[in-house]
Order: structure tokens, then C-alpha cells, then sequence
């Protein structure tokens, strides 16, 4: 009988972790702007890119004395970084005093991801539905 006592605990014991382990990915999902686990896990992806373009932007200025294009960013081999990470496309935005790294989603958003996603010269993120 305590065997049986012990089996059902457990079973309850991992019933109860189940739960909460789902409630915690439905809310990181929510967090990260996205419906689905996939769709948090390709914006978490597009925000590294965008944090390792700023910052090749801010390497290149410290060295070169002015911004650079996403182009020329590539060509000084100062980012490996893709152009694109599907469904979104980067581009860089500069003006003498600063810059702006876009990523623009093209297609129907299925999945509650940002229209546009974008980091600054303070590596300050903005989006946009």
C-alpha cells in the first residue's frame, strides 16, 4: 500500500511541475513579443543579430571615425552576420550623430511577432506591430 501511496505522489509531483514548466513557456513566449515557442526562440535569435550588428556598428565608428553601411560592415569582415534571418530582413539606418539597425518581418504575422524590430546607438530596443 505505500508503495502505491509513494507511485501516485510522484504522478502528482510531475503533474504538478508539468503545469507550471507550461505556464512558464506560455509567459516567456509572451515576453519575447511572440505567440508560439518557435516564434520567441527566432525573435531571441533576431535580437542577438541586431546586438552583434550594433556592435560591430560602434567597433567600426571607434576605428573608421564614421558609420558604415550594413554593406560595408560585411565587406570590412567586421560581422559574419546573415542579412536576413527569415522572416526578417536588416538594414542599417546613419547620420552623423548615430545609427539604427532595422529588422523588418516580411510576410502575415501568424505568430504575434513585431512588425519591426530595432536597436540605436545606446543599444536601445524599439518595436513596432
Amino acid at each position: 500500500m505505500s508503495r502505491l501511496l509513494g507511485f501516485i505522489s510522484v504522478v502528482i509531483v510531475m503533474a504538478i511541475g508539468m503545469y507550471l514548466y507550461s505556464k512558464e513557456m506560455q509567459s516567456s513566449s509572451a515576453a519575447a513579443g511572440a505567440n508560439s515557442p518557435k516564434a520567441a526562440i527566432n525573435i531571441t535569435g533576431v535580437r542577438s543579430d541586431l546586438i552583434g550588428i550594433a556592435t560591430s556598428e560602434r567597433r567600426y565608428f571607434a576605428s573608421e571615425g564614421k558609420y558604415a553601411s550594413l554593406d560595408e560592415l560585411i565587406a570590412s569582415k567586421y560581422i559574419t552576420i546573415a542579412r536576413q534571418r527569415p522572416p526578417y530582413t536588416y538594414e542599417i539606418e546613419t547620420s552623423s550623430s548615430g545609427f539604427r539597425v532595422i529588422a523588418t518581418r516580411s510576410g502575415e504575422n501568424t505568430s504575434g511577432t513585431p512588425a519591426q524590430l530595432s536597436v540605436d546607438e545606446n543599444m536601445e530596443f524599439q518595436s513596432s506591430e
